[in-house]
Order: structure tokens, then C-alpha cells, then sequence
């Protein structure tokens, strides 16, 4: 960092953090296997600050990259060389709860979970769950456009957002979208930063839809000796037109895992797990809810469990919600991943990545979101054995490769970041990516914002 630089934002944010073990914590994100340090971390706590911040970096060329609670998993938030890292969890109000127009504005670095106890304590729901929703940010949430375990039914972040405050790399504050539910005045320029990033503006506020709770939810764990069988129930409960708010999975490697992390009774000679649940008016959720667990007895389910009170639900969540935290504690590095295919070709999807592990002797946790297709092949490695992780590497691209191949993506919720920028181009195709640029160009031409990152 020029010196001059250092000097003015050492006079305007004297918390700004320098010495190196301080910045160690901010050299790296949840995928724990990317690691950059930053020149520099400061923690801006309003939006005029953060205006300041970008104006000083733009007029010495300094590249800002945004943080949030760093746990995302594709290195969107890893420090560049040389880079400013602008941490807003400092910004972590929830500023209003709207009954009137079921709507919540809150600040970047407010933490999800508390954005959904909020909303639930005036009697409303904001579905998006990442997993990680008890330490993750908003505005990391609307960065990435996170999805979560509710997405088949609920969809992701980008379906509750309606505004946004978003500071550009000039300093100027923007704010774009609004309460209205229907407003189609000119390009909807709020989509363009969701999932965005951090590489065209940094999102600093954000106005999310909130929805009616449900007023009832049943929770089942369907067990089956086959993936096959598991995959059968998930067509044939789309196929019945059912939806339900969580259609989850784990398989024999996961649930293994699991079991040695949460010992909460789930059968290791299983191929299989499903995790169900359906929510809304209550005589609709039994009604779903039994039609769900005959298609799967249907399919060859050994056993179903229903949850018999909200206690009974939360432990057999447990099975999925815990699943990373299992997988993570095998080997010394864990690198998940979110290959997403359309649900005609998970049984393919699956058996390719089962097959793929033993072709390069590599050990593959396979979890994720079953009902919209949505995998999380995790390979339990060790990133100092340079061999093995040239097999996770090849095994990686093979995989994405296929997924696209299906007619599926790269990513589902995680984002692009660091960790899938070269499998991109084949994904969407160069015209795609090169508009993608322009975009970028006009936003940040003098490319400060998060640069490295997606490209």
C-alpha cells in the first residue's frame, strides 16, 4: 500500500488493524484452503464511512475486498495482495421490522439468524437458511446469493430481496428497489449486485421481504439401503406435485460421519437418508406429510420417523444440519463443493461422484439439497499432500464437468469466488462471460472492487 494511503487511513480509522497477527484471521475464509493476508483491516460502522473508505482506496488504486463473518466457501472474500479488506460486521443493526408491508431493513453485517428471530418475533418468516445462518451476514448472504435447506420450496436470498443501499467504487451511495411489491420502472439494477460478490458495488443495507409463518410444520427421516431408491422418492414426490419446504440428503460416507459427530441413532449400514419436511395450513402438512412417507415406503424405505413435537423435529435436523461439522473433523482439510443438476439426473449425478472418489482413491462425503438438485460433494483430503491433491483437483473438474454435461451448474449457492472461476467459461460460454466483464467494466473500471475474483 502506498504510504500516503496508510497514513490517511491510519488518521481516519485508527482501529485499522496492520500487524500481522492481527490480519492472520482475516487471511482466509470457510474454505480454509485459500490463504492471502491483507496490507490492512478496517471496520467501518456506517455508510458514510465505508463511502470514505472507497474514495480514498480509488484514488490510490488500493483494491478493496468486502468481508462479512468469512464463511463463505468458494474464497469470495479472500484478501488480494496488497488489498484493503472493508469488515462490516461492525454495521450489524436490524434498523426496522415493517408488520404493515412484511418487510425488515437491516444493515450488511447483521447476522442471518437474528434476522429470522427478528422477523419471527413480530409473528412473520424469512425462509432463506444457509447453514451456516448462525454466524453468517446478510450482506455475505445477498453477496453469494445463499440458498439454504428451505430453498426448494422457498427458493434463495435473491427471492427476498427488495432493496438495496449499495456504495460503488467512486464513493457514491446508491440505493436501488424498494417496499412496492410490483415495480417495473427501468433495469432492475438490485439483481445485478445479488450474487454479485462484492465485485461491482458493496452492499451496506438491505430491505427483505418477509412472508406469513406457517402455522404448522412435520419433520420425517426416511432411511433406505439403496441412494437409488432415496433418488426414486424425491421424482415421485415432485412428480405427486408435492413441495415441501426440505427435501434433504446424506449418504453412507455423511451419515457415518454424523453418527460419530451427533450419536443420535442413525443406522450405519445405511445407503441413504432422507430428511423431509413440510410446512403451511396444518391439514394440508398432514396430508403431504403422509402422502410423502407412502412414496416412500413405495420406494423401499426401511424405516420413517415423524417427528412428534418441535424437540423431536430439531434432533432429526440434527442429521443434516450438522453434516460439514461432521465431515470436517476426518481429515485435516475438507473442500466442499455444490455441483447442481437437474433433478432427472441426481441418480446419475450421485453414482458419478461415487465412482469418481474411487477412481482416484479419494474419500467423498456426498450431502445437499435432494428436491432441487443441489450436491455437496465433500472431499476429506490433506492439502500437504501435494499427490493427493492433484487426484482432488482432477476429480473436482471431472465432476463439474459431468454436472454440466447434465445440463446442470458449477455452483448452486455458494458462488464463484476464487475456488470455480476456471470452470466458468465452460459453464455459461464466452458470450456470457464476456458481457459479464462489460458489466464489471462499467461498475469498476479501474478494477478495486474484489478484483481476481469470479473471472
Amino acid at each position: 500500500m502506498p504510504p500516503k494511503f496508510l497514513a490517511r487511513l491510519a488518521t481516519q480509522f485508527p482501529s485499522c488493524l496492520r500487524e500481522k497477527e492481527d490480519l492472520i484471521p482475516y487471511s482466509f475464509d470457510g474454505t480454509a484452503t485459500y490463504r492471502q493476508m491483507p496490507a490492512a483491516v478496517v471496520f467501518p460502522t456506517t455508510t458514510e464511512e465505508v463511502s470514505a473508505l472507497l474514495k480514498l482506496a480509488g484514488e490510490a488504486s488500493v483494491p478493496v475486498v468486502t468481508r462479512g463473518a468469512g464463511t463463505g466457501l468458494s474464497g469470495g472474500s479472500l484478501p488480494s495482495e496488497g488489498s484493503l479488506v472493508l469488515c462490516l460486521t461492525k454495521m450489524n443493526r436490524i434498523i426496522e421490522t415493517d408488520a404493515r408491508n412484511l418487510t425488515l431493513l437491516a444493515e450488511a453485517g447483521a447476522c442471518t439468524l437474528e434476522i429470522a428471530q427478528a422477523a419471527e418475533k413480530a409473528g412473520l418468516f424469512y425462509p432463506p437458511d444457509p447453514g451456516s445462518m448462525k454466524v453468517s451476514t446478510i450482506g455475505g448472504n445477498v453477496a453469494e446469493n445463499s440458498g439454504g435447506l428451505r430453498g426448494l420450496k422457498y427458493g434463495v436470498t435473491r427471492d427476498y430481496v427488495m432493496g438495496l443501499e449499495v456504495v460503488l467504487a467512486t464513493g457514491e451511495v446508491m440505493w436501488t428497489g424498494n417496499k412496492c411489491v410490483k415495480d417495473v420502472a427501468g433495469y432492475t439494477l438490485r439483481d445485478l449486485f445479488i450474487g454479485s460478490e462484492g465485485t461491482l458495488g458493496i452492499v451496506t443495507k438491505v430491505l427483505l421481504k418477509l412472508i406469513p409463518k406457517p402455522a404448522a410444520r412435520r419433520t420425517l427421516l426416511a432411511i433406505f439401503n439403496r441412494m437409488e431408491d432415496a433418488a426414486e422418492t424425491v421424482s415421485s414426490i415432485v412428480a405427486e406435485k408435492i413441495v415441501p419446504c426440505t427435501l434433504e440428503f446424506l449418504d453412507s460416507v455423511t451419515i457415518n460421519c454424523v453418527e460419530d459427530y451427533t450419536h443420535i441413532g442413525l443406522p450405519r449400514d445405511a445407503a441413504a437418508v432422507l430428511l423431509i419436511e413440510t410446512d403451511g395450513h396444518p391439514a394440508a402438512v398432514a396430508e403431504e406429510a403422509e402422502a410423502m412417507a407412502a412414496l416412500a415406503r413405495k420406494h423401499g424405505a426401511r424405516s420413517i420417523q415423524t417427528a412428534a413435537t418441535p424437540e423431536e423435529a430439531a434432533a432429526l435436523s440434527t442429521a443434516r444440519r450438522s453434516a460439514f461439522a461432521a465431515l470436517a473433523r476426518v481429515a485435516p482439510t475438507t473442500i466442499l463443493e455444490d455441483a447442481t443438476v437437474p433433478r432427472s439426473e441426481l441418480v446419475r449425478m450421485i453414482a458419478f461422484i461415487q465412482q469418481t472418489g474411487a477412481r482416484h482413491a479419494l474419500k467423498i462425503g456426498t450431502f445437499g439439497h435432494m428436491g432441487d438438485g443441489n450436491l455437496h460433494p465433500t472431499f476429506l483430503t490433506d492439502e500437504r499432500n501435494a499427490e493427493e491433491m492433484h487426484r482432488v483437483e482432477t476429480a473436482m473438474k471431472e465432476i463439474f464437468d459431468f454436472a454440466i454435461q447434465l445440463g446442470g451448474t458449477i455452483t448452486g449457492e455458494h458462488g464463484v469466488g476464487l475456488a470455480k472461476k476456471n470452470f466458468l467459461r465452460a459453464a455459461l460460454g464466452d458470450l456470457n462471460v464476456e458481457t459479464m466483464r462489460k458489466i464489471k467494466q462499467a461498475f469498476d473500471p479501474a478494477n478495486i472492487l474484489n478484483p481476481g475474483k469470479i473471472f
